[in-house]
């Protein structure tokens, strides 16, 4: 009727089993039965994570680091996906999974050398079966679909679980890894974290449907999860990890959550969000949801609690003093690895950079 307006979208349920007032919630099809000792492991996972991810924003704005990308407000969905990857799964990260990388066993230190530009990743992805971080968005989801191509062909009882963001979704590669997942049946999940915002760009800017109903038009399932509710997201993934291994092709998550803080440490989100938004978020904050439960139940005194206070301070003091004693490579060291066996141009480059530098030293003399 005219002058009517149009009814706004209907914001479609996700799956929950931890409301954000701590409250535990049935759902039909998907479940864990977790001891006390393991909920208190997944908030000691959030807690660690979240000081580490705070101290490193800090380190950056004191100079220590070119970059960071914050996960303020993730933690749930990274820690619980993350908690549910056997060791012979392989994960593929974008560059904001500092939760998953701590679940995967990799030092947090090593993470903060590549974004203080000492090296190009300092682990070794075979030795924790985490990927180095991706900076091209998208890349990676196919870069873990091949790898999932590989492992069904190799018979191997294992599967992917590719990370990127809401953004991410809106990229050729992303829409093409779908594409031969689905076609070759690969063993991989793909998890999408949707904070909502691509950089300054809303989720509403990118696709007319939830994302996770991107899922059908390539001929697999999607489902969208509490991003904020890390027993929904250790649930879920575990459901989509194991359809994997058995065969069953891929899935697309949407961890439905909120990025708390900007893009990266070089983001001014107040320049495109209402501080209002960000209020609503932290009434859902999935460290204090858990902790409220941990708290109702009686499954944490506050000897817990203040041990992990002491625990998270002691480990950003040792990423701290790790950060600042860090060596810098030599300058040429960036022509080392170019080529496996060299190369006649890298070598010449080289030699005329070194002389470059060697003619500064000439003039001061």
């Amino acid at each position: 009727m005219k002058g009517t307006a149009a009814a706004s979208p209907v914001r479609p349920s996700a799956i929950q089993l931890l409301t954000p007032e701590g409250e535990r919630v049935e759902h039909p099809d998907h479940q864990v039965d977790l001891t006390p000792e393991e909920l208190r492991g997944l908030h000691r996972d959030m807690v660690l994570t979240r000081r580490f991810d705070t101290e490193a924003t800090t380190l950056q704005r004191q100079g220590e680091l070119g970059l960071w990308a914050p996960l303020l407000g993730q933690e749930a969905a990274q820690i619980g996906s993350g908690r549910a990857v056997r060791d012979d799964d392989y994960v593929v990260p974008s560059y904001r999974e500092h939760g998953v990388a701590w679940c995967r066993g990799v030092d947090p230190t090593n993470l903060l050398a590549m974004f203080r530009g000492v090296n190009n990743g300092g682990w070794d992805p075979a030795g924790n079966n985490f990927h180095l971080y991706t900076l091209v968005i998208g890349s990676q989801s196919l870069h873990a679909t091949g790898y999932a191509m590989g492992l069904a062909k190799d018979g191997a009882d294992a599967a992917v679980l590719a990370y990127f963001g809401d953004g991410a979704s809106s990229q050729g590669d992303v829409n093409e890894a779908f594409t031969f997942s689905a076609v070759y049946n690969a063993p991989v999940v793909f998890f999408c974290q949707n904070n909502q915002w691509a950089i300054s760009a809303p989720t509403e800017k990118q696709t007319r449907v939830p994302l996770y109903q991107r899922a059908q038009g390539f001929g697999f399932p999607g489902v969208r999860v509490d991003g904020n509710d890390v027993l929904a997201c250790l649930a879920v993934t575990r459901w989509a990890l194991e359809r994997a291994r058995n065969g069953e092709g891929p899935t697309l998550i949407e961890a439905f959550t909120y990025r708390m803080g900007a893009h990266t440490t070089s983001d001014d989100p107040t320049r495109y969000r209402a501080d209002g938004e960000r209020a609503e978020w932290e009434a859902k904050d999935p460290i204090l949801r858990l902790r409220t439960y941990l708290e109702k139940e009686g499954l944490a005194d506050e000897e817990y609690f203040t041990s992990l206070e002491a625990e998270s301070e002691e480990l950003a003091r040792r990423v701290r003093k790790a950060v600042r004693s860090m060596p810098l490579p030599a300058p040429t060291a960036m022509f080392d690895h170019v080529y496996a066996d060299g190369h006649a141009l890298v070598d010449e480059e080289r030699a005329q950079f070194a002389a470059y530098r060697a003619s500064f030293a000439d003039e001061e003399a």
